[in-house]
């Protein structure tokens, strides 16, 4: 075992100097850019012919019977996928969360395979859900399998995990740059160089197949026809008032919904409710079916008047939380996004006339209701700018996408919001569920990295006060590209980048110590 750690400990020193790593993390970006481009061009037909099936049904050229036949052949796959292989259900992101914090142990081959078919099912036979969390998992669960069938070691294993899951998100939507900050601050939370070029790498590598099959037009094809002029700002913090608060609001009533399908005993009725819900809405309001792509470049157009988006936003809310809730493979990214478009168009035309621009600046407003209602739901408002920007080929907002991104985040922060995807993962893990991290697995050694902030509790303290978890040991301190081999009188200063070694079992408690002494300013 002190063989094999030391092995371990070695090779993690010396991933800068590794090309090995981003040659690895470019083929788990080529791999994921292809899986993720089939799962997306294999939505697009599912939708496509969702949409031909509507049509048929309204001129009569296809019966009630045959249509609803074709639904529970969608309602059957997604409820198989989801008895087959449970860890497949949801976003995926609060999985991929689970299993980087050494809590849950996917198998990779049955996600890819569970997730697809599910998610296709799911989205195409018309649930409000997104394809973003299936392709950030399909891409961790990518990274995994590479890595398992090149016999890397655990912490590289995690590392080509994120950088797969990274690479799912800049393939999803062309955002390069989102997915490697996604990675960061949502995944680990940490800045980290090493997962920052490797992520980097992958990305890249995902956006070049992802392009080269789609083309390079950004996913939201919005005009906009000029910058908010600065004496309009005090509308942009109106704005992100309003989306934090209904951020809370939408993690809130996720909550309370996920409780209510927690009183269904059965899993094939919880999988049933929202396809039943599909069968009314096709009758009677058909265009909150999907993930509501369209909906965003109609919405900057014009073409709905205050009342329709009331209605709209409404209908929208509540059948993304259901469908959500069920359970079924399917993410939320895209419908919160095609909500803050909504509620950007709604604050747009209601205080248009009021303060004197009419429609003049209706997209921007959209464009500023996706970033802010991102921010606020998810909170990685970084993530939400750079996300928004890539998606909508703009650069003109980006100074007002970051106060609205950061006024939104606050506001959700003050009024004790819970982030949507620890809250999901917290939800998961209190179940007491086995996810298959057994004891073998949670004793495996594992090597963690962490930077110790300027102004934290550790800042000129020495290493025996961290009071770290029997068994964690912090193997390398490096400083200013100098490496100092640790004691317990060795004195941290800001600025250092510690090694740490612990089991993966102890990975959470851990993480948590650090961000308390390490990476969070004193107080």
């Amino acid at each position: 075992m002190k063989n094999k750690t030391r092995i371990s400990l070695e090779r993690f020193k010396n991933l800068k100097n590794q090309y090995r790593l981003v040659a690895e993390g470019i083929g788990v970006g080529i791999l994921t850019g292809l899986l993720v481009s089939l799962f997306r061009m294999a939505l697009e037909q599912a939708e496509a012919l969702r949409s031909a099936v509507l049509l048929a049904v309204s001129d009569g050229s296809l019966t009630i019977i045959s249509s609803l036949c074709m639904l529970f052949a969608a309602y059957v796959v997604a409820w198989l996928a989801l008895r087959w292989t449970p860890l497949c259900g949801g976003s995926g992101i609060p999985q991929v969360k689970g299993e980087l914090l050494g809590q849950m142990e996917q198998n990779w081959w049955q996600i890819i395979a569970a997730k697809f078919a599910g998610g296709v099912c799911a989205i195409g036979g018309g649930l409000s859900l997104g394809r973003e969390g299936p392709s950030i998992q399909l891409g961790a669960m990518v990274g995994k399998g590479f890595s398992r069938l090149s016999g890397n070691l655990k912490t590289e294993e995690k590392l080509l995990m994120t950088c797969g899951a990274g690479a799912g998100l800049s393939g999803a939507f062309c955002a390069p740059l989102a997915g490697v900050v996604f990675a960061l601050e949502e995944l680990h939370k940490n800045f980290s160089t090493d997962v920052l070029v490797l992520t980097m790498a992958a990305s890249v590598a995902s956006d070049f197949v992802s392009s080269y099959i789609f083309g390079l037009s950004p996913v939201f094809a919005l005009y906009v026809d000029g910058k908010l002029p600065l004496d309009r700002y005090w509308m942009v913090l109106a704005l992100g008032l309003a989306l934090g608060v209904l951020g809370v609001v939408y993690n809130w009533t996720t909550g309370k919904i996920q409780d209510l399908y927690g009183k269904i005993p059965y899993r094939f009725l919880r999988v049933l409710l929202p396809f039943l819900l599909v069968i009314l809405l096709a009758a009677f309001y058909p265009q909150v079916l999907g993930s509501g792509h369209h909906l965003v470049g109609e919405i900057a157009d014009g073409a709905f008047v205050v009342k329709a988006l009331l209605l709209l936003l409404i209908v929208k809310f509540f059948f993304s939380i259901i469908s959500f809730g069920s359970g079924v493979p399917g993410g939320i990214f895209l419908p919160l996004l095609v909500l803050g478009a909504i509620i950007g168009g709604l604050f747009a035309l209601s205080a248009g006339s009021a303060a004197g621009y009419e429609e003049l600046y209706l997209t921007n407003f959209v464009i500023l209701g996706m970033a802010g209602y991102f921010s606020a739901i998810v909170r990685s408002p970084i993530t939400g700018v750079i996300l928004i920007t890539e998606m909508s080929g703009d650069f003109k907002n980006f100074l007002p996408l970051a106060v609205v991104a950061l006024t939104a985040y606050l506001t959700a922060d003050l009024l004790g919001g819970q982030p949507i995807y620890d809250q999901l993962l917290h939800r998961m893990l209190a179940k007491g569920t086995d996810y298959g991290a057994d004891d073998e697995t949670r004793s495996h050694k594992v090597l963690l990295e962490s930077d110790v902030y300027i102004g934290s509790r550790m800042d000129g303290e020495k290493i025996e006060k961290m009071l770290l978890p029997s068994g964690c040991l912090v193997v390398s301190v490096q400083r200013e590209q100098k490496e100092i081999v640790p004691g317990g009188s060795t004195v941290l200063l800001g600025g250092d980048k510690l090694v740490l070694l612990c089991s993966q079992g102890d990975v959470p408690v851990v993480e948590a110590k650090l961000d308390n002494i390490c990476r969070r300013l004193k107080q």
